[in-house]
């Protein structure tokens, strides 16, 4: 409970920070369908995919309390096509002893900041379904649901929907 009464900090991630981003997002790949990887990311593996998402001109940013990442948010390319250069596909996660103390939202409206001043037109959020936390943050953060696919992923022995959201930072 201390860590919550610490002051958040959003900033861009650093290169000591794969490993700590790793933990956050390997509890989701192993207990969750959040993600739909099923196996658990290295450190340097993950450090080899901010490298890519950076290289790309996209931003990484790691929300940290007394020097502890406590959450992550980034931005991807929507599609490999020229024409859709200026559409990000984003996501975050926050550590799962962390939930509920509006690092999510802190997180989200930082890489809309960013997004907008890259030039970045149209934000798209998916999100697995059933998932009410997403959901409420992607339409706290003004995005619209714009597509329900049913059935889509599969894992934990069981079928899963995902929905997108956008919004023009």
């Amino acid at each position: 409970m201390q860590d919550a009464m610490q002051a958040l900090r959003v900033r861009p991630v650093g290169p000591d920070d794969a490993g700590a981003i790793a933990a956050i997002y390997n509890h989701y790949v192993l207990n969750t369908f959040i993600s739909f990887e099923e196996h658990a990311v290295a450190g340097a593996d993950m450090a080899e995919r901010i490298g890519d998402v950076l290289a790309s001109g996209l931003p990484w940013l790691a929300a940290s309390r007394a020097d502890r990442v406590v959450g992550y948010a980034y931005a991807g390319k929507w599609k490999g096509r020229c024409a859709y250069r200026h559409s990000a596909e984003s996501s975050v996660y926050v550590s799962p002893d962390c939930t509920g103390q509006g690092i999510g939202t802190a997180l989200y409206r930082a890489l809309l900041t960013v997004l907008r001043d890259r030039s970045i037109h149209v934000v798209i959020g998916g999100v697995a379904l059933p998932n009410p936390a997403s959901v409420a943050l992607h339409e706290r953060l003004a995005f619209d649901k714009v597509a329900h696919f049913k059935e889509v992923g599969y894992k934990f022995g069981r079928w899963i929907d995902v929905g997108y959201w956008q919004r023009t930072p």
